[in-house]
């Protein structure tokens, strides 16, 4: 059996600790996380808590999964790459692109074993979708819009640690984008506001923003993320092109529907991203168990993640300034 050590015993840690243990091929040997919580997690997986260096350390640790806070993540994938391990990373790789781009020639060489966790793209309802968008079935893209609303917003306190929107909500987004459009956008125009809670407003950020990306054909994308959609978790992707048009839609709770005369109802949609994502974060882990077996290249690369910051700031400076602004 391969074996993992976990750095973070946050909410996104204890999603992948479980499902390390989960995975027949795979055992979760440490846990790394300062915080008290983590001794709850590690007596749920029998993982010992211990410290980075102890686990790196360890010759049979195969492979990490960093999830630990993110201004961690650049020197834990750094260690552990130097380590000799394969790195799944958790988004986004850095709060900040310059600092993030300058740790791209080691973190992203061409033979590093790392993975950036946009688990989203392997979800298979929007690789189904992106199959069919790259085979040509409704011709060429045109315009793509990607719509991203959460059920109830954050704590303010979460916000003032996470980076804000664009960094730790829509760079999820900004990553789909760029996978569906086949092409690097080149142009980032924002608008936000402040309509649902004032406390993450105090908090210096936003709750409901428009972003719109241009590409150097021309083909455009609008992303539309709120913190509250009141109905459930509202994932959906449109794609339109010269001969029609992909879709996939909300998942709901189950396919069962009540027919009367009054009409039709339907069940409630998914309500919590890790309900609407179990599948995409299984099948994230066992392409990263190809990875660690030299089966499989990263399918998405320390640059892709340095790529979605790079949009989120520059979503972030249109907000600021009011004006486009070109990426390069």
């Amino acid at each position: 059996m391969l074996k993992i050590a976990v750095f973070g015993a946050g909410r996104i840690g204890r999603i992948h600790a479980q499902n390390v243990v989960a995975h027949p091929a795979l055992r979760l040997e440490y846990l790394v996380d300062p915080g008290a919580h983590v001794g709850a997690l590690a007596a749920q997986t029998g993982a010992r808590v211990v410290d980075v260096h102890t686990a790196l350390g360890d010759p049979d640790i195969a492979g990490v999964v960093v999830a630990s806070p993110t201004a961690l993540h650049l020197e834990h994938c750094a260690q552990a790459l130097d380590a000799g391990k394969a790195v799944l990373c958790e988004k986004p790789v850095d709060l900040d692109a310059g600092r993030a781009r300058a740790a791209s020639a080691k973190l992203g060489a061409r033979d590093a074993r790392l993975l950036v966790g946009f688990n989203r793209r392997f979800d298979p309802h929007f690789s189904a979708a992106r199959s069919r968008l790259m085979a040509g079935d409704v011709g060429k893209l045109e315009s793509l819009h990607i719509t991203s609303h959460d059920p109830a917003p954050p704590s303010p306190a979460y916000v003032r640690e996470s980076g804000g929107l664009f960094k730790d909500m829509a760079i999820h987004d900004f990553d789909m984008a760029r996978w569906l459009l086949g092409e690097q956008p080149t142009e980032v125009f924002a608008a936000a506001s402040c309509l649902i809670d004032p406390g993450i407003g105090a908090a210096g950020d936003v709750d409901t923003a428009k972003t719109v990306l241009k590409t150097a054909s021309g083909t455009l994308c609008v992303i539309s993320n709120s913190r509250r959609s009141g109905y459930g978790y509202d994932q959906r992707i449109e794609a339109f092109g010269s001969a029609g048009a992909i879709r996939a839609d909300n998942l709901l709770q189950s396919s069962v529907s009540t027919w009367s005369a009054s009409g039709m109802s339907s069940d409630t949609f998914q309500n919590f991203f890790l309900d609407r994502y179990a599948d995409a974060y299984r099948r994230e882990l066992e392409h990263f168990v190809q990875v660690i077996g030299g089966r499989e290249s990263p399918a998405i690369s320390f640059d892709d993640g340095v790529a979605a910051l790079t949009l989120a700031e520059a979503a972030a400076e249109s907000l600021r300034t009011g004006r486009t602004v070109r990426v390069s």
